[in-house]
């Protein structure tokens, strides 16, 4: 009968012939092959009651004690296969663990993945172009901010923008919110979210988007050099600093990616189908989230510095703010609306004054002089209340002005409206009911007669 034995074995074999020969002693023969004297004993006794045979290992083509049972395998992938076919085979595992009580390793449900063709092995990482660049030291140092478009709800809402506030030294989710489009005051609602529930940070990096900075040559003097946001962040002394790179920032582009996958799916899961719903679970997610992923900063300590202020000077701040001039009737006019100032104590001193319309991000609006808040009424030019507005722009007028069209369209030349158009050159309108001829007075049955024609009217006899 053939024995095939291992490398190990066979070194083996050979000590343990050396020491039955009395070549070598039993504590040298442990010392070499890493073991106690009593396991050189027992090897001895075997090889001498069975010959070699009795050194090859007696589990040789046996199941591992610690295996995995097949039939628990075989649900856990078909449980893959059923409702985590797109999944990872990190988070496929962590979703195993968590709602089906299947304890598995990543690599067994990778390796499992792999064998049923869920998943497809992938190539390594190229060459890093980008160096790392080292975590600040405390939380709140630096915090990442930046707007992600993507279909976030799978085609059960519209896409949107997700806006990712990550802290640099740990690598929380510090806020989260979903929005239709990146603008400003997305971002300055959300800061001051931010701001009550951590407070103020040192400096906020962004990328180089028309939010944050004002690209040269797009201004004409030092005061149209800031955008809002920066006028914000100023006014609250944080430092806003603008990357020149997507990988400058890399650590909240790389959540970016993280939450494509992962919160897509976790929404999934939850039948999350809007933008209000996925706002007010998101906090429960960003706990989930900074319970896996977050890291231990280098210093401990806080870098945030509580916000002193009020609510409502925070909300003022967190707005955009528009100079406008008053004229002599204490009016102005901004995004095609007339602001009509109602201020009789002060109407001498507001002629004239440099105001701020102040726009917040839940759609109010106000009108601030001097610090103080000046009552208006706000209308469309032609003097109609306004009664709704989106981006500046009247809706209701812009409805009333295509009705108007429609009810009353442009006439056509001949109409009758517009005779005076249609005249044939050497004519003018009959003005009378009669008309002086040769044979005399006539009934005016023509429209136009020609030029130099005596015309009469009236209602009485003619004698003459």
């Amino acid at each position: 009968m053939e024995i095939t034995m291992t490398g190990k074995e066979v070194l083996r074999s050979q000590i343990m012939a050396q020491v039955i020969d009395g070549q070598l002693d039993q504590a040298s023969a442990a010392a070499r092959l890493g073991v106690c004297v009593r396991q050189v004993k027992r090897l001895k006794r075997r090889m001498l009651n069975e010959g070699v045979q009795g050194l090859v290992s007696k589990r040789r083509g046996k199941q591992s004690n610690r295996s995995i049972p097949v039939a628990l395998l075989a649900q856990a992938v078909e449980l893959i296969r059923t409702h985590y076919g797109d999944f990872g085979p990190m988070l496929a595992c962590e979703k195993l663990r968590e709602l089906h009580e299947i304890k598995l390793s990543v690599e067994t449900v990778r390796q499992a993945m792999l064998a049923a063709g869920i998943w497809k092995a992938r190539r390594g990482a190229g060459a890093r172009t980008h160096p790392m660049r080292e975590r600040r030291a405390r939380r709140g140092e630096l915090i990442q901010i930046d707007g992600s478009p993507h279909d976030w709800f799978e085609g059960r809402a519209p896409a949107c923008c997700l806006l990712v506030f990550i802290d640099d030294a740990s690598g929380e989710l510090m806020a989260l919110r979903f929005v239709d489009t990146e603008t400003t005051l997305g971002y300055m609602g959300l800061l001051e979210e931010y701001v009550h529930q951590h407070g103020l940070p040192a400096a906020l990096y962004s990328d180089r988007h028309s939010i944050f900075c004002v690209s040269k040559g797009d201004y004409k003097d030092a005061s149209d050099a800031q955008t809002q946001f920066g006028r914000a962040l100023e006014e609250l002394g944080i430092e806003g600093i603008q990357a020149n790179s997507p990988q400058a920032k890399g650590r909240v582009e790389r959540a970016n990616k993280t939450l494509q996958d992962r919160l897509v799916k976790e929404m999934r899961l939850q039948g999350i189908s809007s933008q209000a719903a996925a706002n007010a679970w998101l906090p429960q997610y960003i706990r989930a989230f900074n319970r896996r992923f977050a890291v231990v900063p280098a210093m401990t300590g806080d870098a945030h510095v509580p916000y002193t202020g009020s609510r409502k000077a925070l909300q003022r701040i967190l707005a955009t703010h528009t100079k406008r001039r008053l004229s002599s009737n204490l009016s102005c006019q901004h995004n095609g609306l007339l602001y009509q100032v109602q201020s009789a104590d002060q109407g001498l001193a507001l002629r004239g004054a440099q105001i701020s319309v102040v726009e917040h991000s839940d759609g109010k609006k106000e009108l601030l002089w001097q610090g103080r808040v000046l009552p208006y009424t706000c209308s469309t030019k032609s003097g109609k209340r306004e009664a709704a507005a989106v981006d500046g722009k009247n809706v209701n007028a812009k409805v009333e002005q295509a009705l108007r069209r429609r009810l009353y369209p442009a006439k056509a030349i001949g109409h009758p409206w517009k005779q005076r158009m249609a005249t044939p050159p050497g004519t003018i309108p009959v003005q009378a009911q009669f008309t002086h001829t040769k044979d005399g007075f006539a009934p005016a049955s023509p429209r136009y007669v020609p030029k130099g024609t005596f015309l009469f009217s009236g209602t009485g006899d003619i004698s003459t």
